[in-house]
């Protein structure tokens, strides 16, 4: 007997993220990862998460340590921390829930962009 396949769905946060991953791409001439970025979400990442929604590792197996960052954790609805999931997918890492049988796509990133906003900090 096979398993159904989960549902795999992308927020409105993951697009922003993914726009805002392009850019930075763009901005670094890497536009063909750009176009394998893409094509990677439908051939590996998508299929995968649909067949294997918990291959992923926990979120929480190394929880954020800042006082903003268990702020913002402190805030979820109960029990949603722990449906957090880190996929690492070539240079691209995305963050991920699993809730009733959907995969919920929540954030990308490329493994070089920063996480702090220095040309704002230090203004040439």
């Amino acid at each position: 007997m096979t398993k159904a396949l989960y549902r795999v769905e992308v927020t409105d946060n993951f697009l922003v993220r993914l726009d805002a991953t392009e850019t930075f791409l763009a901005e670094t001439a890497a536009g063909v990862a750009d176009d394998n970025l893409l094509a990677g979400l439908r051939r590996a990442v998508v299929p995968n998460l649909a067949r294997f929604p918990l291959m992923g590792r926990r979120y929480l197996d190394q929880p954020p340590q800042s006082v903003e960052g268990l702020e913002r954790l402190s805030k979820l609805p109960a029990g949603a921390a722990d449906s957090l999931r880190v996929y690492l997918h070539d240079d691209y890492l995305m963050l991920y829930s699993v809730m009733n049988e959907v995969v919920y796509l929540l954030s990308i990133r490329h493994h070089r962009q920063m996480s702090f906003d220095f040309s704002g900090f230090w203004p040439a």
